[in-house]
């Protein structure tokens, strides 16, 4: 079912092409499927539609759709620290709860893993494996965790270790529970990064634990900011906040996983 609301259908083709690239830059993704029920043409004029935005370079086109060919800025670290706060913090509180004593864990970079590695502090006989600078600062003085730096490249923006360095230190260990974060997150596609080389090694840690955890607030479901992509897996668990809608959930459930819906407490809702 669309997610888009109808709109009149008696657009000229250069108001219904301006519309599209409003859409794409509002949404980062405008499908097909979804455009042809907004706009009441077939999808064939709206694959036209996005040739032609394309040939104008308006846009770039994607699996199934379009996004603008400005690219969406990538916030820092420091700016993404107080978005949806609450929400990381329910979050945080619910996956810090599921971590037993004496596991090992494996940690992302980013602002709601960093938030679940502050829940972590006062576990016991824990092991934080973490490819992030967030998580080592928040565990630095938890004595009771055995803190180990993936280390490697470090991406300033994200403050999260990448590169070679950083998987082949990841080769030589398993964990109970990796917890990833996102900066969005779609049943189609999966975790969304500005680069290719975050996608990977999400991808490459989740190969290597027991359990796997998809850290997103809900502003962060459905949204396409960037090109780069880490595919779900059926079985896995997305974690959110209780501001999120059935209808944004659906779509993951289908996809096989396990969804938990939290709220600022850290208690799940659903």
């Amino acid at each position: 079912m669309s997610t888009l609301e109808p709109e009149s259908t008696s657009l000229s083709s250069r108001e219904r092409r301006q519309r599209i690239l409003d859409l794409a830059s509002t949404s980062g993704l405008a499908s097909v499927e979804e455009l042809s029920l907004r706009f009441g043409v077939t999808a064939s004029t709206i694959r036209r539609d996005l040739a032609k935005l394309t040939e104008e370079g308006l846009v770039t086109r994607t699996y199934g759709g379009a996004v603008p060919t400005t690219a969406h800025p990538e916030e820092t670290l420091r700016q993404r620290t107080g978005e949806a706060y609450a929400a990381k913090r329910g979050i945080a509180r619910w996956a810090a709860a599921q971590v037993l004593a004496g596991e090992t864990v494996l940690l992302d970079a980013g602002t709601t893993v960093g938030a679940l590695a502050h829940e972590l502090r006062t576990h016991t006989s824990l092991t934080a494996v973490t490819v992030g600078l967030t998580a080592l600062e928040a565990l630095a003085e938890a004595d009771d965790v055995e803190v180990i730096s993936l280390g490697g490249e470090l991406r300033h923006v994200s403050q999260g270790f990448i590169g070679p360095f950083t998987e082949a230190n990841l080769e030589r260990v398993t964990a109970d529970r990796v917890f990833l974060g996102a900066d969005g997150v779609t049943a189609e596609d999966g975790i969304c990064e500005a680069d290719h080389r975050q996608t990977r090694l999400k991808e490459l840690m989740a190969r290597r634990a027991g359990r796997v955890y998809v850290l997103a607030h809900a502003g962060k479901l459905g949204h396409r900011p960037f090109h780069a992509w880490a595919r779900l897996q059926p079985g896995w668990t997305l974690v959110t906040d209780d501001s999120a809608d059935a209808r944004s959930l659906a779509p993951f459930h289908v996809e096989g996983l396990e969804v938990v819906v939290v709220d600022a407490e850290g208690r799940a809702v659903v």
